[in-house]
């Protein structure tokens, strides 16, 4: 029996951060304190593609902090690349923490269906 879940993503996990930004090609994030623009926020900096100041996740409260300026300083969509790319390595650790397989498929809308296949059954 397979089942569709829908995630709302929080960032709590700093090895799945890690592990994001491995999968875009991102340079590995950074603990500290980071000024973004006229506050600063503390947690894990991600310095996403041409964007002004880092995405700083904490992962305590799994709270993301940033300052794009609406768009200005940084585009939406590589937020949310980093963003689905969190959720998917999240989903990827817990499963394997079970001994499930995980398969990803990349889909036509740029999503990516995540497969886990319980040990013993179905996806």
């Amino acid at each position: 029996m397979s089942h569709i879940v829908q995630i709302q993503t929080e960032i709590r996990d700093a090895d799945a951060v890690s592990a994001a930004c491995q999968r875009l090609n991102l340079p590995q994030p950074v603990r500290g304190t980071f000024k973004l623009y006229s506050a600063s926020a503390t947690g894990l900096a991600v310095q996403l593609p041409d964007w002004h100041y880092p995405v700083v996740c904490d992962t305590t409260t799994g709270q993301i902090h940033y300052d794009n300026f609406n768009g200005h300083w940084g585009a939406q969509p590589e937020l949310d690349k980093f963003l689905q790319a969190y959720a998917v390595e999240k989903a990827r650790i817990e499963a394997r923490k079970h001994g499930h397989t995980v398969i990803e498929q990349p889909l036509a809308d740029g999503s990516i269906k995540v497969i886990v296949q319980v040990a013993g059954g179905a996806a």
